[in-house]
């Protein structure tokens, strides 16, 4: 299309402008407008599916181009730059400007976490590279997951457990081999055990809504993502907000020690979907929308599959429309709004409150937000009762944690446990105490922001409200158990590494704050001053959890391992 040449009068004189004869920016090429729709195929271009469509591009083509890029902005009818910052927020996704050189065929993702760091990632991710040589790219990633698993590391999607050098040679030149989960328990075993008769019932009209929320409000279940919000209370203040109304799962456990999701998911996926269910029942849910995150890939397979069984063999009146969305990336999502942020196909930044989630929420509307361990009690809670429940609890506590243990423990895993339980029960009673070598010096009570704890406390009971005190908390139950051959101050700078990396970048305290306070203890002497009030700050200003909690372990060190940074008792 030719420009038009306009004349404008200005100061007496003819001027002339030439006006633009398409959209500002790149134009898409015609081959590559093509291979966007071919991967789209007829899936619809709806704005909240941008991330979706983004990860069909690169699983096709190993990256994404700015191309691709340019063409499916114009395929879904967006502006490039909507598009390209979002592409850009989350770290899965591997961006080739024009003219860049495209990363190689296979990348090998060494989990850096905290446990993994302790079991040896830096020297897989020392070796590999000259081991694999120049097609195979070696990353360091965030946690994956797989903290029990210790050092862990992904293969392209395929997660290579207690990885060795020799090992994850091995896979990349045989070909990486997927394990499938032992003890798996599918529709129809499922179905055998009495699965889905629970949600039959309330489907019959055998119990009433009031009923089930009561069971749950007298039964002290909490939130189990790390809020511990009371769920009755929860599903009673969606279900008076006006329809219609959503719902949003939250399997997007990236909080550093944490993997009871993906081991309860990987065993007995149909509890969760049963519980799910009954919440979407009892709250009057429209639509559901279950976000997972993108490390957990045959997760994402199994999970597809069973709900496509159970869309083919569905309860008496049917499913409500369930939809399987895929994370691309960010610890940040892991919060209930910047994971709705990331549903609707945008960057994943957390919102401001009020309104919260409850009443303005996914799309909109009001929407019952939920992690997915919380929903998987819900079918044994009102089978046994509320009685059942509250009485599991240790020294006082009511109900039952599963804790992901991980560290210097003999046996680390998903450890179903009496609330309140102490470290040193934990670690003696279910996990075969510790490593042989090892003596118990340190604990993380609640994964990276829950702070850090001598050995010597190590009776404090471990549940909601009771750690605060000592300035940590229990969050999603992720224990970290750390020995004499380990530094508490090297297990926070791991941590502020993490968190800096994983700021979305949209508050100044939090996005300078981690970075800053990273450059200071990354110093042989602390300026301990300086640290206190960039902890205030943070915690004053940040917008959401991740800035609020960021300082946590740095404090507690101060706190609790003087002797590490050379100060006086």
């Amino acid at each position: 299309m030719q420009a038009r040449v306009i004349p404008i009068v200005a100061g007496g004189e003819v001027q002339r402008e030439r006006k633009r004869g398409g959209p500002k920016g790149r134009r898409a090429d015609a081959a590559q407008v093509a291979e966007v729709r071919e991967t789209l195929g007829d899936a619809p271009r709806r704005r909240d599916l941008l991330i979706e469509h983004l990860h069909k591009l690169q699983d096709r083509f190993g990256h994404l181009s700015a191309g691709h890029l340019t063409a499916l902005a114009e395929e879904m009818r967006m502006a490039q730059s909507e598009v390209f910052e979002v592409a850009s927020f989350y770290h899965h996704f591997d961006i080739v400007k024009e003219g860049g050189a495209t990363p190689a065929a296979l990348t090998v993702r060494v989990c850096d976490g905290l446990s993994c760091e302790l079991a040896g990632a830096q020297r897989l991710l020392d070796k590999l590279p000259t081991l694999l040589g120049a097609d195979v790219r070696v990353i360091p990633a965030p946690c994956i997951g797989r903290c029990e698993q210790a050092p862990a590391a992904v293969i392209g999607q395929n997660p290579v457990p207690c990885a060795t050098t020799e090992k994850i040679v091995s896979s990349v030149r045989m070909g990486a081999t997927k394990h499938e989960p032992e003890g798996y328990v599918g529709l129809s075993q499922y179905r055998a055990s009495g699965g889905y008769r629970v949600l039959e019932e309330f489907l019959a009209g055998k119990r009433s809504v009031d009923d089930v929320i009561g069971t749950l409000e007298s039964s002290g279940l909490r939130g189990l993502g790390g809020a511990g919000f009371p769920a009755g209370r929860k599903w009673k203040i969606v279900r008076a907000e006006p329809a219609p109304r959503l719902m949003a799962v939250n399997i997007d456990e990236g909080e550093p020690g944490t993997f009871k999701d993906r081991v309860y998911l990987e065993r007995d996926p149909h509890r969760f979907l049963e519980g799910m269910l009954v919440a979407a029942w009892a709250v009057g849910i429209d639509a559901i929308y279950i976000y997972l995150r993108d490390e957990y890939h045959g997760c994402r397979a199994l999970l597809q599959q069973e709900l496509d069984r159970l869309r083919a063999d569905p309860p008496s009146a049917g499913l409500p429309k369930i939809e399987l969305r895929r994370g691309a990336g960010a610890y940040i999502c892991g919060e209930e709004s910047a994971m709705i942020e990331s549903i609707e196909g945008k960057r994943g930044m957390p919102r401001l409150r009020p309104p919260y989630v409850a009443q303005v929420g996914l799309f909109g509307r009001p929407t019952l937000e939920h992690n997915f361990e919380t929903l998987y009690w819900v079918r044994e809670l009102l089978e046994r009762g509320a009685e059942w429940f509250s009485s599991q609890g240790a020294n006082g506590r009511k109900g039952l944690r599963s804790f992901s243990v991980s560290g210097r423990v003999k046996d680390p895993g998903v450890k179903l446990a009496p609330a309140g339980i102490t470290i040193q029960e934990l670690i003696d009673e279910y996990c075969g105490g510790m490593l042989d070598g090892h003596r118990f010096y340190a604990y993380l009570p609640g994964g990276a922001s829950g702070g850090i704890l001598p050995a010597t406390m190590n009776e404090i009971p471990l549940d909601f409200d009771t750690l605060q005190p000592y300035g940590c908390f229990i969050g999603s139950a992720a224990i970290v158990v750390l020995s004499h051959q380990d530094r508490a101050t090297d297990a926070a700078r791991n941590l502020m590494r993490f968190f800096r990396e994983e700021s979305c970048g949209q508050c100044t305290p939090c996005r300078a704050g981690t970075a800053k306070a990273l450059a200071i203890i990354e110093q042989p002497r602390w300026d301990l001053p300086l640290l206190e009030e960039l902890s205030r700050v943070m915690r004053d200003a940040s917008i959401c959890g991740l800035g609020q909690a960021a300082p946590n372990p740095v404090d507690c060190v101060i706190k609790y391992f003087p002797q590490e940074l050379g100060e006086p008792k």
